[in-house]
């Protein structure tokens, strides 16, 4: 698809969801929240699954079938549970970290490996926005790391494309870019601290760049980990529900660390 054709299909895209969002987490009611969410979740795990095992019916519905049943413990047991915080936290730096290692992506992804790296890589952790929002000030939070996650993804996009000649990562995403990293960062800051004083006036200054600076650095790693794993399965997206997207899991992938990270730095530091 052309360049122009893709950024329109981006924006349309855009302008459909991101007011129904802003209505969902400010004014809507918080099972419609939640409920929206888990339905995100399973078809994730549909496009993981249906990209790591394509073909095998029996193989995508017991992992599908698996990650589900890891989503709902952590919805259950969530709230009450600091170990889901702190085994959320172990994951993101396990998954992050793998980004370091070399060698073929096949011959070290078996079965059992990608059913237990889709279980939890989804399953597990795509429901800490629903531990997230339903908080007291679940609704201020959710706002404010979705709009500082849409804000480096936007400025990381346009910068890249304008001035990005580095590669930042060519052997798992060749089209990010130093430049578009920077980007994301500035963009992550800009609005991190202009949404907290919005949003989070409690919180100090300091406290909310450091937040955001976090966010933005894990919202690209966690892009970064997902085109991994699209590397290794030789996909480009992982669907094409999105127009000028891809799939659920690519609109997902730069919000799932992130929102491990703030979930359980409030339970620790803000609860």
């Amino acid at each position: 698809m052309p360049v122009d054709a893709n950024l329109r299909a981006r924006l349309a895209t855009a302008a459909v969801g991101i007011p129904l969002l802003v209505w969902l987490v400010g004014w809507g009611p918080s099972w419609v929240f939640s409920g929206l969410f888990l339905l995100l979740t399973v078809g994730a795990l549909c496009e993981y699954f249906a990209m790591t095992f394509p073909g095998v019916r029996t193989q995508q519905c017991g992992g599908v079938g698996f990650g589900i049943n890891l989503t709902l413990l952590v919805v259950y047991y969530g709230a009450g549970s600091a170990l889901v915080g702190l085994g959320g936290i172990v994951l993101v730096l396990l998954f992050s970290f793998s980004l370091c290692f070399h060698g073929n992506r096949f011959a070290r992804m078996g079965w059992l490996a990608r059913l237990l790296l889709g279980g939890f890589y989804i399953g597990y952790l795509v429901p800490f926005i629903i531990l997230l929002f339903d908080r007291a000030d679940g609704r201020a939070w959710v706002c404010w790391l979705l709009f500082v996650i849409m804000a480096g993804d936007s400025s990381g996009y346009f910068i890249g494309r304008c001035f990005g000649k580095q590669k930042l990562a060519p052997a798992i995403s060749p089209g990010k870019t130093v430049q578009g990293a920077w980007g994301y960062l500035a963009g992550t800051i800009v609005i991190g601290l202009s949404g907290g004083a919005l949003l989070l006036g409690h919180m100090a200054w300091l406290e909310i760049l450091l937040l955001a600076l976090a966010v933005g650095v894990l919202g690209q790693l966690g892009d970064l980990f997902e085109s991994s794993v699209k590397r290794a399965f030789a996909v480009k997206d992982s669907g094409n529900l999105l127009p000028g997207h891809g799939g659920l899991l690519d609109r997902l992938d730069s919000l799932i660390f992130p929102a491990v990270f703030t979930t359980t730095y409030l339970r620790i530091f803000q609860s």
